[in-house]
């Protein structure tokens, strides 16, 4: 998979073909194949190991922050690791698109990690009282949602910098707001 996901960050998943991933680690194609089926596959399990990677190293963030907090930095720092990978990877939206298109288990792994994220912090939230919901993970589900415009790497392509920050905090004051909301149960 690394010797894959190099290939892919140079040249691009239309320019390398499993031939060529096999060249490189001087083996037959067949034993590519072997392990993956299509070169989708070996894209999404190179999209689930990096999901993976970064939800497990943000859901450790700020522990002890209050949950509106960590709701805010959790968001932000997702962000910024999308905005990170853009810049380091000009073909991440080609993975990105295939994933996406092809209905690949990545793409619900990525949702679910996320909202498995937020459902953990909103739990916190509502066992120290500070949000008022009846279910972490259906407020989860609103949480991801709303968040889509900042964590979704098709909208932070082109957009400004400043302007993602200050969406994203806005985002975290709506969030957060009616997470807080007594009437919200």
């Amino acid at each position: 998979m690394q010797a894959a996901e190099t290939l892919f960050r140079e040249r691009g998943i239309a320019g390398c073909s499993i031939a060529d991933i096999a060249q490189a680690l001087s083996m037959s194609p067949a034993n590519i194949f072997k392990h993956f089926h299509s070169k989708p596959a070996l894209v999404d399990a190179i999209c689930e190991r990096h999901i993976r990677h970064l939800v497990d190293r943000l859901a450790t963030l700020d522990e002890q922050a209050p949950a509106p907090t960590r709701m805010a930095r959790v968001a932000c720092n997702i962000m910024e690791a999308h905005l990170q990978d853009l810049r380091e990877n000009p073909h991440l939206f080609e993975m990105i698109l295939m994933v996406s298109k092809a209905n690949l288990p990545s793409a619900l792994v990525y949702r679910q990690k996320i909202e498995a994220l937020f459902a953990d912090l909103i739990a916190q939230g509502m066992a120290a009282g500070t949000y008022h919901c009846k279910n972490a993970d259906a407020a989860s589900q609103s949480a991801s949602a709303a968040f889509a415009s900042v964590l979704h790497p098709a909208m932070l392509a082109n957009a400004d910098l400043s302007e993602l920050h200050q969406r994203c905090d806005g985002l975290a004051e709506l969030v957060n707001a009616a997470l807080q909301n007594p009437f919200a149960k």
